[in-house]
């Protein structure tokens, strides 16, 4: 099964079923990361990477030993299908779009809140629907490019190892009192595995959309964000977007001074369908890339 094949089905099965409903292994490893957590925490580098090896070396061991298996092809389309949240991240952006046409505030804060780690009680439409959009754009990278990106080069191992690491960073990857130094490893990781990554999911987002306003808000924004990855593809996005994103918000009871990130209006609800659209374009150009590749190797490898 070629690796265009095995992307199409992961993403296939992810638009027709979505996350597994009874248990997600993403949320069985996330309890496992907290139990991990609780036994060896310290205020320490040490601690975190100790924490970050145990949990993610043995699963992917496990990948790289079903890779000698003949059905291993099965293997790497599910593990593919879970390291992906297409249909989750539209879903719950709909959500959120939805309580805001209904002029529920209070719901669309509490939807807004499982998309976003800033705080939400004093969100007004605009900020919910600000807030919303950033959260796809990023979560083009997070949720969807990466775990393919990583798939490509390392099969089942890379898309699991990435997925993981994400996830890892999403728990303790804060720059705060208690996960500053425990934290460090997942946070350095996910840097890493990210980097590439989140170019390309800007490069997309340009390619497919605004594409002059995107490259000069990546050029000129990307670089000042406070996150090295987020901010490309944020700054990319929002300029392919035509949008004004960005700008201060509220953490863990503690405004930030946020650089503004794109150009051009505020952003209205109905842009929420305007940035999902923008990822399913990105997501189109990267199967056409994918065959394209796969197809040069092959006829090269023949020839």
């Amino acid at each position: 099964m070629s690796t265009t094949l095995v992307v199409v089905t992961a993403l296939l099965v992810d638009a027709w079923f979505g996350e597994p409903r009874r248990f997600h292994p993403l949320v069985g490893f996330g309890k496992l990361a907290e139990l991990t957590e609780r036994y060896l925490y310290a205020d320490a580098r040490l601690h975190g990477s100790l924490a970050v090896l145990l949990l993610v070396a043995p699963l992917v061991l496990l990948m790289m030993w079903v890779n000698f298996i003949p059905w291993h092809f099965a293997v790497d389309a599910f593990v593919l299908y879970l390291a992906i949240g297409w249909n989750s991240l539209g879903m719950h952006a709909s959500r959120v779009k939805h309580a805001l046409l209904a002029d529920n505030l209070a719901a669309a804060r509490q939807q807004v809140g499982l998309l976003v780690s800033r705080d939400t009680a004093e969100l007004n439409h605009v900020g919910v629907t600000q807030a919303t959009i950033e959260s796809i754009l990023e979560n083009g990278n997070d949720a969807i490019f990466g775990a393919i990106f990583w798939f490509i080069v390392a099969g089942a191992p890379g898309a699991i190892t990435y997925r993981l690491i994400n996830t890892l960073d999403a728990m303790w990857g804060y720059r705060n009192a208690r996960y500053h130094h425990f934290g460090w490893a997942a946070a350095r990781l996910d840097d890493c595995f990210n980097f590439i990554p989140a170019r390309l999911t800007a490069l997309s987002y340009a390619l497919t959309g605004e594409m002059r306003h995107a490259l000069v808000c990546w050029r000129m924004q990307g670089a000042i964000w406070k996150s090295p990855n987020a901010g490309p593809v944020m700054a990319a996005g929002a300029g392919s977007l035509s949008l004004l994103l960005g700008g201060p918000a509220r953490y863990h009871g503690k405004l930030e001074t946020r650089p503004l990130l794109g150009t051009g209006r505020v952003p209205e609800i109905r842009d929420i369908d305007r940035a999902l659209a923008l990822i399913t374009r990105a997501l189109i150009l990267w199967l056409i890339m994918i065959c394209i590749g796969e197809w040069s190797i092959g006829y090269m490898a023949a020839a």
